[in-house]
């Protein structure tokens, strides 16, 4: 079986980066979904992984994985707590979305019928995933 190269687990994981922010930023500004307060935390997360990991291919930096899993895991929490919240794990009380604000919870986070929660934290994991394979890449 062929291994995935560390350049090529990279591209995949910036991929991943690249069309998850876009897809937020197109809920957000051409649909006119206001996100919710953990939605914006978990871009903080995921815009700038989009942007180092797209400069570390640039510049062909096989390091930069490093980044790409602190990021991944900061964000992933974050998705992790919201869907917890979105399934009822988490008390309805330490809710941080305001009641004037849109919910956390209701179906406006739903995209295709899966919840935004959900595609978060798989896109959070697979960008750490490929950012630890392309750190396994004795090449780099």
């Amino acid at each position: 079986m062929n291994r995935i190269s560390g350049e090529t687990a990279l591209g995949l994981a910036w991929i991943i980066a690249l069309v998850a922010s876009l897809a937020v930023l197109f809920i957000g500004e051409v649909l006119g979904q206001t996100p919710c307060v953990l939605c914006w935390f978990q871009r903080a997360f995921m815009f700038p992984l989009a942007i180092v990991l797209g400069l570390g291919l640039w510049w062909r930096d096989g390091r930069v994985g490093r980044y790409g899993i602190a990021l991944a895991l900061g964000g992933g929490a974050i998705a992790l707590w919201h869907m917890g919240l979105y399934v009822g794990l988490v008390p309805e009380r330490i809710q941080p979305c305001t009641a004037t604000g849109p919910s956390c919870t209701d179906d406006n986070q739903l995209v295709f019928g899966i919840p935004i929660p959900l595609m978060a934290l798989a896109a959070f994991a697979l960008i750490g995933a490929l950012s630890a394979l392309s750190l396994k890449d004795t090449r780099t």
